[in-house]
């Protein structure tokens, strides 16, 4: 059992930590609400720190699951943030969905302190976090992500490294562009049965084992038939992503046309107070830009 460090207790953070205490791992935990931070080590009887440094302080491991490029450059770097408290030959294992210049940046950091550093995204929403069911995509040297992987795969049901630094938040950017086109191409084809007067819970039972079926599919079509999108991966992160993938399109000389155009779309129900809805609920932009024909008065 390792001595790790998780900073960031949020919707994934929180359960993730928690599967690492579960699974034994001596854990402290420091997330911006201390309160937050007490709670958890009260839940799970680790220790908690008010500062990245003093989480990072003896830990073989550090795990961050924070919010943008900039919540985790704060949690690194600076005279508490944790590179600072790591010792030579630690690990920095980032879970958080960021570009890849900010990774670039901290592994370069990471490299001249004598700090590995691996970039760790994953898929799987809170459902997968809490469930301990999250896919894991790692980039980085070799050596340190062998020594990560036990300790990663306290909540992790797949775990892969995909080369050399970077191909992690790279692999992750192609898992949020197909999500994106997954998602639209579900709703207008839900919309579309709406419409045309089908049982979408029917449809759905008949076309999900076949070919058009998908993981979205499966675990989406239910509430976005019953229009609720309280729940699940909100608009405004799947558009934080969006726009990291955007910009590396840019960057390597790819052509995203249906990203972008998805992008657009989640800009939409941002605009219909959907910041913090699920990212299905592109079907109720569909909806609302055509909605349903008033019934007819009766003549009587």
């Amino acid at each position: 059992m390792a001595k790790v460090a998780f900073l960031g207790l949020g919707v994934m953070g929180y359960p993730m930590a928690g599967h690492l205490a579960a699974a034994g791992h001596d854990v402290c935990v420091y997330n911006r609400t201390t309160t937050k931070a007490e709670a958890w080590a009260l839940t799970h009887s680790g220790t908690y720190a008010r500062t990245p440094r003093q989480a990072a302080e003896g830990a073989e491991f550090v795990m961050a699951c924070v919010g943008n490029d900039d919540d985790l450059r704060a949690v690194c770097l600076g005279e508490d943030g944790a590179f600072a408290g790591m010792w030579n030959g630690a690990t920095f294992v980032d879970h958080t969905t960021v570009s890849a210049q900010v990774t670039g940046e901290l592994y370069t950091t990471a490299q001249e302190l004598g700090i590995a550093f691996v970039d760790a995204p994953v898929s799987g929403g809170q459902a997968g976090a809490e469930n301990g069911q999250l896919v894991v995509m790692c980039g980085g040297d070799e050596e340190p992500y062998t020594k990560a992987e036990p300790v990663i795969d306290a909540y992790a049901k797949a775990c892969r490294r995909l080369g050399e630094s970077g191909s992690g938040q790279l692999t992750k950017m192609v898992n949020q562009i197909c999500i994106a086109g997954l998602v639209q191409g579900l709703s207008e084809g839900l919309h579309f049965a709406q419409k045309a007067g089908l049982d979408g819970a029917a449809v759905v039972d008949v076309i999900g084992g076949g070919a058009a079926g998908s993981w979205q599919m499966l675990n989406r079509f239910e509430t976005m038939l019953a229009d609720e999108f309280e729940h699940g991966f909100a608009v405004d992160w799947m558009r934080k992503d969006l726009g990291i993938c955007l910009s590396a399109a840019d960057d390597v000389g790819a052509s995203l046309p249906v990203t972008a155009l998805v992008d657009q779309f989640y800009k939409d129900i941002q605009k219909m107070g959907g910041n913090r809805w699920d990212t299905s609920s592109l079907i109720k932009r569909l909806n609302a830009f055509n909605p349903a024909p008033e019934p007819e008065a009766d003549d009587a």
